[in-house]
């Protein structure tokens, strides 16, 4: 059998946690900065888990994660 490959614009995007959650960072941080709020800028900075309805998936296209 050969070896799967990893879908490599994912493997860019997520990092597996010491837990084995999915990592992610949020969307909306790249332009138009200047009508949001600090306060939604600074929430933005931080990483968020990848739903546990798209785990699967993931886990999927990332076979070596």
């Amino acid at each position: 059998m050969p070896k799967m490959k990893t879908n490599r614009a994912a493997a860019k995007r997520f990092k597996l946690t010491g837990t084995g959650k999915l990592k992610r960072e949020k969307a909306y941080k790249r332009h138009i900065l200047t009508k949001k709020s600090a306060k939604r800028k600074r929430n933005l900075r931080k990483d968020a888990m990848t739903d546990a309805t798209n785990v699967k998936n993931m886990k999927k296209i990332l076979p070596y994660l």
